[in-house]
């Protein structure tokens, strides 16, 4: 390629010239193409070391002038073809304008401007993405696509350098991290290590120091470990490791693929070796720290931090810590953990202004919100920047959120923009005939508790005045820090949550901490709307709503009733209408059904999502795989913080089981309500943590009792029974029996336990957990988790058509990666919109992945036991439709087993049988075949015979009384479900059942068969066999065609007699070994056309091929090679003129047709065909050779060059 022009002051040293002229040297790197010896190693080593561009691009094109001793490198090559045209182009347009010039600099000034603007030309039409990448970097991204042969798609986003230990030495080189692989290469004296893992193999990432690894990188994959080290700078390597790899799982979870941010903000300044993707990458890990420290939306970016004071009027001190500037909103943490939090939408804010700068107060900025509340920051470094920053986001921030226009299409305009944030009463006008809609039924506009709140004991008093003191102290609270979503956040607020949340406030609070609150500001009447459209939507996750709606919380008054069954009715499927990659889970009813005994329903609605979306990710899905990572990450914790219980417990099996429901329903599933809601509360304030650590202080608490127990079931008992007895003393509400104590509860209960005194204890005890350590354990265990899923799918796949398939356990796994990497391949290079309707996680694991026609031929040429040579990709094409049964272009791992096993593991007949339907349609594509009607209808519709009855049916009983069928109308249900089975049953074939094959498409299964024992080890005998057979099917299809014309209705019978009259002749034939091929030879001759009809030119790949079939029919079967088989190969036969004028009129031979009965009893007249159909075959070979594919493509692509050199001198 043409590159800026470069000074070089050495042209020689390293480098051999080629080819010279007066002003341009054409060089080669030493050591490169042929022979090289010792220097070539020394010189390819020290290139790979010091990371030159001329290890990928080792040719080169340098202008020189004169007796000038500086040279300029213009352009460099990867191969000698490439340096080639570069140079002619040089010596055919520059070289006769150079020789005018009488000045060597004017000759330098022209040829460098010549150059600049070629390359410029080339710009423009280049990606804007290159424009950003330095140079240096792009020169990598191309010298990794050369060494791993990967396509352009494929984007690098950093290379470091590195040492990769291979047994125990360390080979020195580069890593390259790009979005789906992990790569490395090494070139060190004449070894070459070249490494390439996909990042979805991963199971373990690593980061260890030991004496034998001194701070290295631990890659793991299912087969092998990886290690790596002598990094620069190892934490940044692995951070951007840790990012790829977690997108990869993201991507097996749910087919979501990497997708460059095009609105990520240019740089300022150019920065070195820094790619576009590393931006936006490092952008995306900043943007996710800040959501999750302010629990704010998935779709707010971050602008910017900086440091800074903020003035505490409560504390009456400045306190040092950051502020964070969004498109939404304006954030502060304080330096020290829990000092002070603060978050300002700008939705509130009304006054931005920069106050009078002092001694004490440098450089201050004043913001009012619309409540009346001023924060005072100080100590901003570039406050004008962001001020003006901040003024931007104000003026696209509008003053009150536009509601969704679902209610009126027509609204007046007095009628305010945003919808009132109750919940809507559904209107008659779009309410089907339903009851479980009806719109009679009540609609909570408070919280469920507040409707149904029954009179309070006199018992309770002393309860009642304390819950009323805590009201006190948090309205005190609201008084000093605030109240609203602008509310300083203090140690003093978490000391507030762990003594419990004031009932009447819950509801409010629960939305401030956890971030819903600003989601339901900003999308006023979405949820009405959604209500809306989900009503009368039927989906499975509606089915599983409807059958759990009457399990959550019976024990609840507010659940004994039509009006709280239908609140937690419509939210449920309001959210499985938002989310149906989620859907429904089970446990959501129990957790949705505490939200709303304290919230409205649309309140309900915003924390279920951010429960869902946000703090609990992953939790609530069809695979429950956040619930799996986070039991991963409390059996780890569990073994750090308790090593004895850990132990003990693992041999019983005890902290899998017992986790899952902890954590999927936070504990309201296994503990009193009263108590359970209170976790809730700390949950909501202070993130998953408290889960862990209540979880831990339950296993603390009952070590002794668990280190003594001899099995599982009496562990179980023991927590069981605890979580039962953990009690709120202070509770106003009259006690809720539960469900599992009931159940459990013996003689002697066990003492109880204050829930308080559980909160404090895991504080005390366990409080040191931080949620960046849980983060980064979650994504270990996040790794180990998918993986898990991903051997447990594969074994599923494998057990449901292991009874359908001959192949081995082992090969069908193979079989099964095989073909799950070709799918993967497609969502990382092909279309993203294609990839995502290939992979539906809703689906059975059987049907997740598909193949389209490319893929399929691809793994064909590579797994079939029938080599075709050039034939081979129409085969495959062939096959593909005949397996693609619903004609969605696609093939599930079922239907691609399917026609392997009948190759690999059928008989004769069955193997002949496939052969013969790869000949009719719809293998055979409409232009190939269109006078095949019959055998079109009988593959393309297989619910003809079956539409053809009921067409009869119904004609016969036209006639009877419309009473009588009115009263057979009504049906038992299974009636019903034993026609549904019957329909869906696979209809056995016979070959009775197979359509005749016509002549054009004998033809072309003889072609078939041709290519397929080109390459065969018996190829003359199987040459001769073919011969005879198709000679004798020739002369049968021509005796039956005598039948046909003459209308007799005993072909089939009259059959046999025609094959043994013909039986003498084909003996003698085979018997002279030259008549039988020359009879073949002109039959074949006759059945072709003498040119190709021009409709045909360009329809289909298949259709060309068609054109040369009978070109196998006039060379002697000893002589036939695979290579001389020509498309282009006409025959002109010896036909009479009769037979002439009939061809150029019409298709061939539309009267003669043979049976698969037919074809099968000729093939068993020849036992070399015989042999060949019954030979097995072995597919492990094939498998191994399918999977060391990319390595020799690999080689193959570095060793070209060298080929190419040789071949032009």
């Amino acid at each position: 390629m043409w590159i800026t022009p470069e000074e070089v002051l050495l042209a020689n040293a390293l480098w051999v010239s080629e080819r010279a002229n007066p002003y341009f040297i054409l060089q080669r790197r030493k050591g490169h193409g042929r022979g090289g010896g010792i220097t070539g190693l020394l010189v390819g080593t020290l290139d790979v070391v010091l990371d030159s561009s001329a290890r990928v691009a080792p040719y080169r094109i340098l202008h020189q002038t004169g007796e000038s001793q500086i040279f300029w490198n213009i352009a460099c090559g990867s191969s000698r073809k490439e340096i080639t045209e570069h140079w002619e182009w040089l010596e055919t347009n520059l070289l006769q304008t150079l020789s005018i010039f009488d000045n060597d600099d004017d000759i330098t000034t022209f040829v460098k401007g010549k150059i600049q603007g070629i390359i410029a030309e080339e710009n423009k039409s280049g990606k804007a993405q290159e424009d950003e990448d330095p140079g240096k970097f792009r020169e990598a991204e191309l010298k990794m696509r050369k060494l791993f042969g990967m396509p352009e798609e494929e984007k690098l986003v950093n290379y470091y350098p590195c040492s990769y230990w291979k047994g125990r030495v360390p080979r020195q080189g580069w890593i390259y991290l790009s979005v789906n692989h992990l790569c490395f290469y090494s070139f060190l004296l004449g070894k070459e290590v070249s490494l390439v893992v996909q990042w979805t193999d991963v199971t373990q990432l690593d980061k260890n120091a030991t004496l034998v690894f001194p701070e290295s990188i631990r890659v793991s994959t299912r087969d092998t470990e990886h290690f790596f080290s002598m990094f620069l700078n190892i934490n940044e390597t692995f951070k951007l490791m840790e990012q790829l790899a977690n997108i990869a799982m993201r991507q097996l979870l749910d087919n979501e693929s990497f997708a460059a941010d095009r609105s990520l903000p240019k740089p300022c300044k150019t920065l070195k070796n820094v790619s576009a993707l590393k931006r936006d990458l490092d952008a995306r890990a900043k943007n996710e720290r800040y959501r999750a420290l302010f629990r704010l939306t998935q779709d707010e970016r971050l602008d910017g931090h900086t440091d800074c004071t903020l003035w505490t009027p409560f504390a009456k001190m400045h306190v040092v810590g950051q502020m964070f500037v969004s498109n939404n909103y304006i954030c502060f943490a304080s330096r020290e953990e829990d000092l002070c939090q603060l978050i300002i939408p700008l939705r509130e804010v009304t006054i931005v202004e920069k106050a009078d700068s002092s001694s004490v107060l440098p450089s201050p900025l004043s913001i009012s919100t619309k409540n009346k509340m001023t924060f005072l920051f100080a100590n901003l470094k570039d406050r004008d920047f962001l001020v003006q920053r901040i003024s931007d986001f104000l003026q696209r921030t509008p003053d009150r959120p536009c509601a969704l226009s679902t209610q009126s299409e027509n609204p007046s305009p007095s009628t305010p923009p945003s919808l009132p944030p109750s919940p809507p009463v559904l209107g008659l006008g779009e309410m089907p005939q339903n009851q479980h809609y009806s719109p009679s039924l009540p609609t909570a506009k408070k919280g469920l508790l507040q409707i149904y709140q029954q009179d309070v004991p006199e018992e309770l008093g002393p309860k009642v005045t304390r819950e009323k003191m805590k009201e006190e102290s948090w309205n005190i609270h609201f008084f000093e820090f605030g109240r609203g979503v602008c509310m300083y956040r203090t140690s003093k607020t978490r000391e507030l949550v762990l003594n419990g949340i004031p009932e009447s406030l819950r509801g409010e609070l629960w939305l401030l901490f956890s971030g819903a609150q600003n989601e339901m500001a900003t999308h006023p009447g979405y949820y009405a709307s959604l209500v809306e459209q989900a009503i009368g939507k039927y989906t499975l996750a509606t089915e599983e709503i409807e059958r759990d709606l009457h399990r959550s919380m019976p024990e609840h008054h507010a659940f004994q009733n039509e009006m709280g069954i239908a609140a937690l009715r419509r939210v449920l499927t309001a959210y499985a209408y938002r989310n149906p990659n989620i859907g429904y889970c089970q446990a959501m009813n129990i957790v949705t059904s505490v939200l709303l005994l304290y919230c409205t329903e649309e309140e309900a609605f915003w924390l279920l999502v951010a429960l869902c979306e946000r703090m609990l990710p992953d939790y609530y899905n069809t695979r429950v795989v956040g619930a799996l990572v986070d039991q991963g990450v409390f059996e780890e914790l569990t073994r750090e913080c308790l090593p004895l219980l850990y132990e003990h417990m693992q041999d019983l099996g005890v902290i899998s089981t017992i986790s899952l429901s902890w954590f999927l329903t936070l504990f309201l599933s296994v503990m009193p309500f009263d108590s359970a809601v209170l976790l809730v509360d700390c949950f909501f304030y202070e993130g998953i943590k408290v889960i862990f650590q209540v979880a831990l202080a339950v296993l603390h608490a009952n070590m002794d009792q668990l280190l003594s127990c001899s099995d599982e079931g009496e562990a179980m008992t023991i927590l069981g029974r605890y979580l039962d007895n953990v009690v709120n003393k202070l509770t106003v509400s009259p006690p809720i029996p539960h469900l599992h104590a009931l159940l459990t509860s013996g003689i002697n209960p066990p003492p109880e336990i204050d829930v308080f005194e559980l909160i404090k204890a895991s504080y005390e005890k366990f409080g040191s957990l931080r949620a960046d350590v849980i983060e980064q354990m979650r994504f270990k265990q996040r790794l180990k988790v998918i993986q898990s899923l991903e051997d447990t799918a594969k074994r599923s796949v494998v057990r449901a058509i292991m009874t359908e398939s001959a192949f081995t356990i082992e090969e069908l796994e193979e079989l099964y990666v095989l073909f799950k990497a070709k799918h993967i391949m497609s969502c990382y290079w092909g279309a993203s919109s294609t990839a995502a309707e290939r992979h539906d996680p809703s689906l059975p694991y059987l049907e997740q992945y598909h193949i389209d026609c490319g893929q399929f031929v691809q793994l064909f040429s590579a797994l079939a036991p029938w080599s075709c040579g050039l034939h081979t990709n129409t085969l495959s094409s062939r096959l593909f439709r005949l397996l693609d049964q619903n004609k969605d272009s696609l093939i599930n791992f079922k239907e691609f087993v399917t026609g392997l096993s009948g190759m690999y593991h059928g008989d004769m007949t069955e193997k002949l049988k496939l052969l013969y339907k790869l000949h009719l349609p719809p293998a055979l594509c409409p232009e190939e075949a269109e006078s095949a009607l019959e055998a079109t209808r009988f593959f393309t519709d297989d619910d003809t015979p079956q539409g053809e009855e009921l067409k009869e049916a119904g004609d016969a009983s036209a006639t009877g009384d419309t009473d009588e069928r009115k009263e057979e109308k009504p049906k038992d249900y299974k009636y019903y479900l034993r026609m549904w089975a019957k329909e869906k049953e696979p209809k056995k074939e016979s070959i009775k059942d197979l359509p005749r094959m016509n002549q054009e498409q004998f033809i072309e299964m003889c072609k078939t068969l041709y290519n397929m024992f080109s390459e065969d080890p018996m190829e003359q005998e199987l040459y001769h066999g073919i011969a005879t057979v198709a000679s004798l099917l020739l002369c049968i299809g021509e005796v039956g065609k005598k039948f046909t014309n003459n209308g007799s209705k005993k072909t089939e019978a009259q059959l046999p007699s025609a094959v043994d009259a013909l039986q003498p002749e084909r003996e003698d034939s085979s018997g002279e070994g030259g008549s039988g091929q020359s009879l073949v030879s002109k039959a074949l001759a006759e059945a072709q056309l003498e040119t190709p009809p021009p409709t045909a030119a360009g329809s289909d790949e298949e259709a060309k091929d068609d054109t040369s079939v009978s070109s196998y029919s006039v060379v002697s079967a000893g002589s036939l090679q695979c290579e001389d088989i020509a498309d282009d190969t006409v025959l002109i036969g010896c036909m009479s003129g009769d037979a002439v004028d009939r061809r150029q009129g019409s298709a061939p031979d539309a009267d003669w047709s043979i049976t698969f009965e037919q074809v099968l009893a000729s093939f068993l007249t020849e036992s070399s065909l015989v042999d060949y159909f019954e030979k097995k075959h072995d597919i492990q070979s094939k498998i191994t050779a399918c999977k060391s594919l990319r390595a020799v493509e690999r080689q193959t692509s570095t060793s070209s060059d060298h080929d190419f050199s040789l071949n032009t001198h």
